[in-house]
C-alpha cells in the first residue's frame, strides 16, 4: 500500500500494535523484534498492550535473550501467541510474554540447547564458561515463566532428549496461560 508520494505506507498490522515472528530466531529477526517494541513505546499514542504471534523452529539463544530483555523491559504489556510450530529459542521468547496462549494445532518443541565449539584447548574449556551460562540463564527463565521447580523442569521440558508437546500439554507445564482459537 502506498501513500499519495508513492510511499510505502506502514501496515495495518503493525499500527494496531501486532508483529508476527514467522522465521528462525537469529541476530536479524530479533534486532527487527526490538526496533518494533521500541518504535512503539516512542510513539505518542502507546498501544494498551502488543502481541507479538510467533512461529519458529528456533535458533540463536543470544539474539532471543537480546529480545527477551527487552520484552521485559517494555513499559507495554507484550502479549505472546504460539501459532503452528514453536521451538527452542522461539519457545524462549514465546514464554516471556505477559499473557500467553497456543492456538489448539501449535506444536511445542523444549529441549537443552546445543551448539558447536572448535579451537584448541583452552579456547574449548573458555566457550564452555559460555555453555554453562546460557545453560543457567534458560533453567532461571523457565523458572519464571512456568512456575515449575529446576528438578521438574530438567524432568519433563529439559531432558536429555527432545521434548514434543501439545498445547494442552504445554498449558499443564505452565509453559503457556491457555489454549484457544484467537481469530
Amino acid at each position: 500500500m502506498n501513500d499519495d508520494l508513492g510511499q510505502p505506507q506502514e501496515a495495518d498490522i503493525y499500527k494496531s500494535g501486532m508483529f508476527i515472528m514467522m522465521d528462525s530466531i537469529d541476530m536479524s529477526t530479533c534486532k527487527d523484534a526490538i526496533e518494533f517494541i521500541l518504535k512503539q513505546s516512542c510513539e505518542r499514542k502507546k498501544q494498551k498492550r502488543l502481541q507479538f504471534l510467533i512461529c519458529s523452529e528456533g535458533g540463536d539463544m543470544n539474539a532471543a535473550f537480546a529480545l527477551i530483555d527487552v520484552m521485559k523491559a517494555s513499559k507495554i504489556p507484550i502479549h505472546t501467541v504460539g501459532l503452528g510450530m514453536v521451538a527452542s529459542a522461539g519457545l524462549m521468547i514465546f514464554m516471556s510474554g505477559t499473557n500467553r496462549i497456543l492456538t489448539p494445532n501449535t506444536s511445542i518443541l523444549s529441549h537443552q540447547w546445543s551448539w558447536g565449539a572448535f579451537g584448541k584447548e583452552h579456547e574449548l574449556f573458555a566457550q564452555m564458561k559460555e555453555y554453562e551460562l546460557v545453560s543457567e540463564r534458560m533453567i532461571s527463565h523457565y523458572k519464571k515463566c512456568t512456575g515449575q521447580e529446576e528438578s521438574k523442569i530438567r524432568r519433563f521440558l529439559l531432558p536429555p532428549e527432545d521434548v514434543w508437546l501439545s498445547a494442552k500439554e504445554a498449558r499443564k507445564l505452565g509453559v503457556c496461560d491457555s489454549v484457544r482459537t484467537v481469530y
